[in-house]
């Protein structure tokens, strides 16, 4: 891992204040794997001063070599100005970091639940799954059906159920109810979304007393993405851990 100057293919404005942007990163890819993370920072000066760690969400061959896809809100001024550049804009990056998900080679139901953003690093995870045989189904939970993804961009072999809060669109209801029926199906579990949904999910595996593995990925405040500033650290019961060294992949019962 090393610091490497991206830049930018192109920028899609999905729906919302959602944007798939494309960044030029041939060394980005090596080794790179479904769950792991990248840090983006906006340019070499001073300001923005800190980068932000973005999830893979693809990766692909381009003309120019791999190149890496992010999924993201804007929520801020480094998401803000990302969404605005036009290709050819260079950032600086480092990464693959942190440990991504892990199938076993027997698991062949895989669950995905998604919350949110949190759809941004399983759908890689999904397309890699079905190119190797595995049935995948994803959960995706959003408040309305604004806030969902556009089909295109979701893998044709994946069954996709949606459900929303207010009822707009799919199931109304939350993702964890869908992640409780479908819990005794799954031979693994992996999920990506905000901590109440979290809390929700290991509920119903205390309650129906499963023993099916669910990984969950974290999301934390970092500076760094290596392990130096110890920002990201949390409780978890093999003591503290640090998201961006230890995880950002973790078992859930080992955290909630």
């Amino acid at each position: 891992m090393r610091v490497t100057s991206t830049r930018i293919v192109s920028t899609e404005h999905l729906f919302g204040q959602t944007y798939l942007t494309w960044l030029m990163a041939p060394s980005l890819t090596q080794g790179a794997s479904p769950g792991q993370f990248l840090m983006l920072r906006y340019g070499a000066d001073s300001d923005p001063l800190l980068p932000r760690p973005m999830s893979y969400h693809r990766i692909r061959q381009g003309k120019d070599g791999g190149e890496v896809a992010i999924l993201y809100q804007v929520r801020g001024r480094v998401t803000g100005l990302l969404a605005q550049e036009k290709p050819g804009k260079e950032l600086l990056a480092w990464g693959p970091l942190g440990h991504g998900f892990a199938v076993r080679p027997r698991s062949q139901n895989l669950l995905l639940v998604a919350g949110g953003m949190g759809i941004a690093p399983l759908l890689w995870l999904a397309e890699e799954s079905v190119a190797k045989g595995k049935n995948v189904t994803l959960v995706l939970g959003v408040q309305t059906a604004e806030q969902t993804v556009p089909a295109r961009i979701l893998p044709p072999e994946v069954e996709v159920i949606i459900a929303t809060e207010d009822g707009s669109a799919g199931r109304k209801g939350l993702a964890s109810q869908s992640f409780e029926e479908l819990l005794p199906w799954a031979d693994q579990v992996f999920s990506c979304g905000p901590q109440p949904m979290y809390e929700a999910m290991a509920e119903v595996t205390r309650r129906l007393q499963s023993r099916t593995p669910v990984q969950v990925l974290l999301e934390t405040p970092m500076a760094c993405g290596t392990g130096l500033c110890y920002g990201c650290s949390v409780e978890t019961r093999q003591g503290v851990r640090q998201v961006c060294k230890d995880g950002p992949c973790f078992e859930l019962r080992d955290v909630f």
